[in-house]
């Protein structure tokens, strides 16, 4: 995002208050296994299509460059990257989450980051994947900021720099185990235009794909100072990532800041696992039905389409419109970006009203309603007094087909233990039955104190895409 991230990420930093919104219980914390197959990812845990549909999540790429964070904390004006935060997302029916981050930071260049330390900053971005992940939430992780050698990542530059493979090897290599998370190789690949307009770096499809090309050394919101750094292409960023044993799905963004994939096929990495990244703001070319019809859709027919960052800043354009095009295409969308900010006529993009988690109009207003619409309804069947046994059975029904999760606690003579988390896919309007496995020492427990006639039950949550069902069952001896 090359409008408001840095200006306003700024003006955000503040206040240590509390987080004000309440958790909602955690899932079973397994998060989605995501792959590419033909034009599709898909979840491996139920072999569903996965359609991401979520937001971008700020401040990694520019708090630790600014130096009062690794990244946002959860205070009176700002969400945190907390068990909180997480489930304040899954609230809204969310099912993946955009993370930008800083080249310097990470890899500890530069004299970045200016708080802490290189290892904090990975540990920090590790914690707040886990707790998104326990949401069951799928995880992007983007290159935002970058900088070449000598240069601090304090902005968004061109292209790629002879160091943005060595990141992705590192962030690959931390991450390669970890079948939720997507990687977004670099965030908007774009030309440079001076002050007098005048076109001062034209980036071809070639160097986007092969590098070699010389792009500006500052920002794009930063006076260029006539210094150039020698490109890598994309391609070299894919391979640097699959050098690693990574065999996650990768996102590679278009031109004209990844709102251009006209020639997107014709030059796309020669990678199976590849997914095309697309931005859709106003103001650039592709930000219409017509060019959707006839750039975005085709594409969607050969590879998976996901919209890294969408969002209306003009007070007037409906999100929805783009939206429902996406839904009837199978394509992904992000918008940008959860986080308060001050409303100036939707200059910000900002998709919260407070950090209850109040949808700000038009964005965040129109995303939660969308996605409630499109959640699918669930129901939690299954005994209600069941003979104790070696699991308690639940039943559960989708009126679409989803990904299940059952969690519950098993209550006897005032102990509590939990049962072994179960998920499946569920098919549309098909009940299927989870079984939540009891320990050894929690089926000792039961068994005594029903032999002493006292009670025993247990509580089982069912999680589906952010909505839950509660259901107790009351135990008994066979």
């Amino acid at each position: 995002m090359r409008r408001a991230s840095d200006r306003w990420g700024r003006i955000a930093a503040g206040c240590l208050a509390a987080l004000a919104c309440l958790a909602l219980p955690a899932a079973a914390g397994a998060a989605p296994k995501l792959k590419v197959t033909g034009n599709k990812l898909v979840d491996a845990r139920s072999g569903q299509a996965f359609v991401p549909r979520g937001v971008n999540w700020p401040s990694f790429e520019y708090a630790c460059s600014d130096g009062y964070g690794y990244s946002n904390v959860a205070s009176a004006e700002k969400v945190g990257p907390d068990a909180a935060g997480a489930a304040l997302i899954a609230s809204w029916h969310i099912n993946t989450v955009r993370i930008p981050l800083n080249q310097d930071c990470w890899l500890g260049e530069d004299g970045l980051p200016r708080f802490g330390k290189s290892s904090g900053y990975r540990a920090a971005v590790k914690r707040w994947v886990a707790e998104l992940h326990k949401q069951d939430l799928a995880v992007v992780l983007d290159l935002h900021w970058s900088g070449p050698a000598g240069v601090v990542s304090d902005g968004q530059r061109a292209m790629p720099d002879d160091r943005s493979d060595d990141f992705w090897s590192s962030v690959a290599s931390t991450f390669k185990r970890d079948r939720g998370v997507i990687f977004d190789v670099f965030n908007e690949p774009y030309s440079r235009y001076d002050t007098n307009g005048t076109l001062i770096f034209d980036l071809s499809w070639e160097c986007w794909r092969n590098g070699g090309c010389a792009a500006p050394s500052t920002g794009d919101r930063q006076a260029l100072d006539g210094r150039t750094f020698t490109t890598i292409g994309l391609s070299a960023l894919v391979n640097a990532i699959r050098a690693t044993g990574a065999t996650q799905p990768i996102m590679v963004g278009g031109i004209d800041y990844a709102s251009d994939l006209r020639q997107w096929l014709a030059n796309r990495p020669g990678d199976k696992g590849v997914v095309a990244s697309f931005h859709n703001y106003g103001g650039h070319l592709c930000h219409n039905p017509l060019c959707w019809d006839e750039v975005i859709a085709p594409i969607a027919t050969e590879a998976p389409v996901v919209t890294g960052e969408f969002g209306e800043a003009d007070c007037a354009t409906d999100p929805r419109t783009f939206m429902d095009w996406a839904d009837d295409h199978g394509v992904g969308y992000l918008m940008w970006a959860w986080w308060v900010l001050p409303d100036t006529n939707c200059s910000t993009l900002t998709v919260l009203a407070d950090t209850k988690g109040t949808p700000a109009a038009p964005n965040g207003t129109a995303l939660k309603a969308h996605l409630a619409g499109l959640a699918p309804k669930i129901s939690l069947g299954g005994g209600t007094s069941q003979t104790l046994d070696k699991a308690v059975e639940v039943s559960a029904r989708c009126t679409k087909a989803c990904f299940a999760i059952a969690t519950g606690r098993l209550t006897a003579a005032g102990q509590s233990f939990r049962l072994k988390a179960a998920s499946r896919g569920v098919k549309a309007k098909r009940r299927t039955t989870l079984a939540l496995k009891l320990s050894s020492k929690a089926r000792r427990a039961a068994a005594g104190a029903l032999a002493r006639h006292r009670s025993v039950s247990a509580r089982i949550t069912l999680t589906v895409l952010g909505s839950r069902k509660t259901r107790s069952v009351k135990l008994r001896l066979p």
